[in-house]
């Protein structure tokens, strides 16, 4: 393995300094600790991790790959703002994938290809029970991917993968809505998606993603104009 020596003289396997940079800066940001348009200034990254600032730089990128963090004109880094006045685009398209992958899960769906699913739910019902909003986004994330992966077609998989992804943070703001206490009525939503794509009824699969979706837009909508202080319709069209 190829090493490198930190400033501080610690001798580190390459890599292992970006990625311990990046986990804990998209935990961070995922969290909302580091909030919508927060200063990621390289130097003082590099003095908190005590590290050079090539790891700091290589996390900040895989970062802005997904679309976490945002370099600006001058060459400053911040948290990607979040940016409201898209959400009716996004919730349209977020809501059509819900619909296309658990609609085509349930026309290919096998006892053996469950399992995935079935793991993935039992994840997030755990982290709803600890109330602990990092696991319940990256196992909702997960149980979707599955699903989509089930329903078999590469393109709807990527694209329903990268909105997942963009969401975290509104799936974020949607969890706290319920001040990290889902309701359990959220994970039988999950069990009644389950159940639809075993009994392979695409019909009800669809119906269940699009009341899935819904409730989501409904919850963030009532936030931004509660919290945020300016309605916005995010009604999928």
């Amino acid at each position: 393995m190829t090493k490198e020596t930190e400033k501080n003289g610690v001798t580190r396997v390459r890599g292992s300094g970006t990625q311990s940079v990046y986990t804990v800066l998209r935990r961070e940001i995922l969290a909302m600790t580091l909030t919508p348009g927060s200063p990621l200034d390289e130097v003082r990254l590099s003095d908190r991790f005590g590290m050079s600032r090539t790891p700091i730089r290589e996390a900040l990128l895989r970062l802005s790959g997904e679309g976490l963090v945002t370099t600006l004109p001058n060459r400053n880094t911040i948290v990607a703002p979040i940016d409201f006045a898209a959400l009716p685009t996004y919730f349209d398209a977020l809501t059509l994938m819900y619909r296309v992958t658990t609609r085509g899960a349930a026309l290919h769906a096998t006892s053996e290809a469950m399992g995935d699913i079935r793991r993935r739910q039992e994840e997030f019902a755990a982290a709803v029970v600890a109330r602990d909003a990092f696991a319940m986004i990256e196992a909702n994330r997960e149980f979707h991917v599955a699903i989509a992966e089930l329903a078999g077609n590469p393109y709807y998989t990527a694209l329903f993968t990268r909105l997942l992804d963009e969401g975290r943070r509104i799936l974020r703001l949607y969890y706290r809505t319920f001040d990290d206490r889902l309701p359990r009525q959220y994970v039988d939503e999950h069990e009644e998606m389950i159940a639809a794509i075993e009994a392979r009824d695409p019909e009800r699969a669809d119906q269940l993603a699009i009341r899935h979706a819904a409730q989501i837009v409904k919850q963030i909508q009532d936030y931004v104009a509660r919290d945020l202080g300016h309605p916005i319709d995010l009604s999928a069209s």
